[in-house]
């Protein structure tokens, strides 16, 4: 049986590095990453940011170096020396700036975009003696991958994972973790059809941690960041014991469908001082579940290439975590289908709730897609149905209290059988599918309850109907919603925004449309 626990090792590399005080050794993490690489026989991606294409010693190392496992591929954030290769002028501070609308490929029109990269694939191919197949970024547009698709033939991409206002930009909503193929008007969201879409998987990044990345607060600077980077001390990837937890929980036994996936390596700016405090235990964990078989680890082209040859669209995935790290009792599935996202979230205290709901429509247009941004913020999200962080306290509650899942199994037809067992007695058996929610009650005249801060839902541009038994929603000028096709939603008693998603006998069945 094919392997289907993916590990990609993405280490990028700046060349300069103005945040801090005292720059840095930029070359030592690299130098030392390549170390643990080859001391472990794992294959790993470097991704170049122009800057160190044309200055540092990284293109001689990597040539020298680099075992015929690895990859060398593009990092793509703007930098003094691309813009000015390009033939585009330089509005930074210092030479490169992570600001927005300076270090992204958003912050230029859609034809600088192009003259961006055709100025970074002839430097890289002049060095390395073909286009990289590999493209990464925090953040790039449905254009400019589009275009590095068709004129260079990439074989992936990767971005960050979702936060929210994290460096002034936000991602939010999207499909969760793993890969999807990107909407041709939208590379934060996937396609649902294969015309729409572009036919280069983008996996996402870091590794975040499933229960409590979604619900940390928003501070000053952007949500706190629990992922798989090791220069998180206490909390992600520079404790063990995460580590550990993560990797078991991620690559466990639940049904993942299409792949289980994994982000490690990181980016040279931190310094080797902070990243070698927790990266060797990293590799050494990665190198003992690949010599049990339990994962496999490869480059992102290699991975790119095996997604496209195996699915023709986005298929169905999860991430399936029933053990608490911080014995906290909550537990979570993320299921994700080129239609939707959606999360169960068992509460210790409510019990079982749908945190998150998201739509996604092919249709819906990237902010920028067509022009530059031009401030030093940003948002790509989805279409919300229920947003339990961004709208808290929204989310959709199971009957009963608190309880376990009893089980969660593939159902077939990409479709995930959940058995939910409430501690008050009975068994709920929820049926997710690309497309709908289906729920069996242990008795008739049961209902979900839907509790809605439609303030909160106000204040992230997201406004919120009941109309004809359904509920409606208009977001950035997208008009959807779901409805029961089974069942009804009607108002509980005489609160305005808190909805009976109530049972046709004893069975439930919602679809957003």
């Amino acid at each position: 049986m094919e392997n289907t626990n993916i590990v990609n090792i993405v280490n990028f590399i700046r060349a300069v590095e103005p945040r801090f005080r005292e720059e840095p050794d930029l070359f030592e993490p690299v130098r030392r990453e390549m170390e643990l690489a080859k001391q472990h026989a794992l294959p790993a991606t470097w991704l170049l940011q122009y800057d160190a294409l044309v200055k540092g010693p990284y293109v001689d190392f990597l040539k020298r170096e680099m075992p015929e496992s690895h990859e060398a591929g593009c990092w793509f954030e703007v930098v003094e020396e691309l813009a000015e290769a390009a033939g585009i002028r330089w509005r930074g501070r210092w030479s490169w700036d992570w600001n927005v609308e300076v270090g992204f490929s958003i912050g230029y029109t859609p034809r600088e975009r192009e003259r961006l990269a055709d100025a970074y694939v002839a430097r890289f191919a002049e060095l390395f003696g073909r286009p990289p197949a590999s493209v990464g970024s925090w953040c790039f547009d449905a254009h400019l991958f589009n275009y590095l698709h068709e004129k260079y033939g990439i074989a992936a991409g990767c971005n960050c994972k979702d936060q929210y206002g994290t460096d002034g930009y936000t991602l939010w909503g999207g499909y969760w973790a793993n890969a999807y193929y990107p909407s041709r008007k939208n590379a934060y969201l996937p396609a649902q059809s294969e015309a729409m879409q572009i036919p280069v998987p983008v996996f996402r990044m870091l590794g975040s941690d499933p229960l409590y990345q979604y619900s940390a607060g928003v501070a000053g600077n952007g949500q706190p960041v629990i992922t798989l980077e090791p220069v998180y001390e206490g909390i992600g990837g520079g404790s063990r014991e995460w580590v550990d937890w993560f990797l078991r929980e991620n690559f466990g036994d639940g049904p993942h469908f299409a792949l289980s996936y994994a982000q490690a390596g990181q980016e040279n700016s931190f310094g080797w001082e902070r990243i070698g405090r927790g990266l060797p235990y990293q590799f050494r964990e990665l190198a003992r579940l690949r010599d049990a078989g339990k994962i496999r680890v490869e480059t992102l082209e290699a991975s790119g290439r095996w997604f496209r040859g195996r699915y023709p669209v986005t298929p169905v995935s999860a991430v399936v975590t029933l053990d608490d790290w911080k014995k906290e009792n909550r537990a979570g599935i993320w299921y994700l289908s080129r239609f939707c996202r959606v999360n169960l979230f068992r509460d210790a205290d409510r019990g079982l709730v749908i945190r998150d709901w998201q739509l996604f429509r092919e249709s819906y247009a990237e902010p920028f897609l067509e022009q530059a941004c031009p401030s030093n913020v940003c948002c790509y999200d989805a279409l919300p149905l229920v947003d339990g962080n961004l709208w808290n306290p929204s989310a959709i509650r199971f009957p009963g209290g608190p309880g376990t899942f009893e089980s969660v199994e593939d159902a077939g037809n990409e479709r995930m059988r959940i058995v939910w067992k409430s501690d008050a007695g009975g068994r709920t058996v929820i049926l997710l599918g690309p497309e709908s929610v289906e729920i069996e009650f242990p008795a008739e005249g049961e209902a979900l309850l839907f509790d809605c801060n439609v303030r909160g839902a106000e204040y992230h541009r997201t406004a919120i109907f009941h109309r004809d038994g359904a509920l409606r929603y208009r977001h950035c000028g997208e008009d959807y919603g779901f409805r029961a096709e089974k069942g009804s939603i009607v108002r509980d008693g005489g609160r305005e925004f808190a909805f009976r998603l109530a049972a046709d006998g004893r069975k439930l069945v919602l679809a957003a449309e």
